[in-house]
């Protein structure tokens, strides 16, 4: 059994990104700009948040389904590739998370 990936999903949301808008939700929602993309990411995150909060397991794991899909959309609008975000996790995850996040306020 082969597991899906990341790096699967954002190929996938390329492939849909270059399809007519009138054929692929992805290419609608970066056909629409990326204030459209961005605004489903912030309400996908929020819907996320709550279901934490309500601690809904199976809502929260469709929810960080959704997050993951809108993030992708957006940094595919924004010509960002995956491998960047993960190459910036990677160099954070060299030092304690309160070492770098004191590291960027100061």
């Amino acid at each position: 059994m082969t597991t899906f990936t990341l790096n699967d999903l954002a190929r996938i949301v390329a492939t849909r990104a270059a399809a007519p808008p009138s054929e692929s939700y992805t290419a609608k929602l970066l056909a629409d700009g990326p204030a459209k993309a961005a605004k489903k990411l912030g309400e996908e995150a929020v819907e996320a948040a709550l279901a934490a909060v309500l601690e809904d397991r199976s809502n929260l794991t469709a929810e960080a389904a959704d997050v993951l899909y809108h993030l992708l959309v957006v940094l595919q609008g924004a010509r960002i590739p995956l491998s960047d975000v993960m190459a910036e996790l990677e160099r954070r995850t060299a030092q304690s998370g309160l070492a770098e996040k004191a590291a960027r306020t100061s």
